[in-house]
């Protein structure tokens, strides 16, 4: 399985589709991601979060450490298991996320630990 990353606010439905944030994103209202499956469980936790949102431009190597160590943890190994069981005629799934910034976010660790546990 292949894994693209998409902002939320650009999605048009027409890819098969995980939204993979803890919140909902803010002004997207649910008839817009209607069919897309929500996996919040995966996302970083709260305080990891909030802590990574008080430095992004300094923190990011460090919360990429932290959360792949999140991802580890027994209780994501089920919403891991879910993203990995999506199975689609391409073989490909969209990883949607508000972030403003796709690069760096939660995502791409998401998707290396995916591939490398698939």
């Amino acid at each position: 399985m292949s894994y693209e990353i998409q902002r939320v606010y650009s999605y048009k439905g027409e890819k098969p589709a995980a939204l993979v944030d803890r919140l909902w994103p803010r002004g997207v209202s649910k008839k817009k991601l209607a069919g897309v499956e929500r996996v919040k469980d995966v996302a970083p936790s709260t305080e990891l979060r909030e802590w990574f949102h008080q430095d992004r431009a300094n923190r990011y190597p460090e919360f990429c450490k932290r959360y792949y160590e999140e991802l580890q943890q027994p209780d994501k190994q089920a919403p891991l298991d879910e993203l990995r069981k999506m199975e689609h005629k391409d073989g490909k799934l969209t990883l949607l996320t508000a972030s403003k910034d796709i690069n760096h976010c939660h995502v791409p660790v998401l998707v290396k630990v995916l591939k490398r546990e698939s």
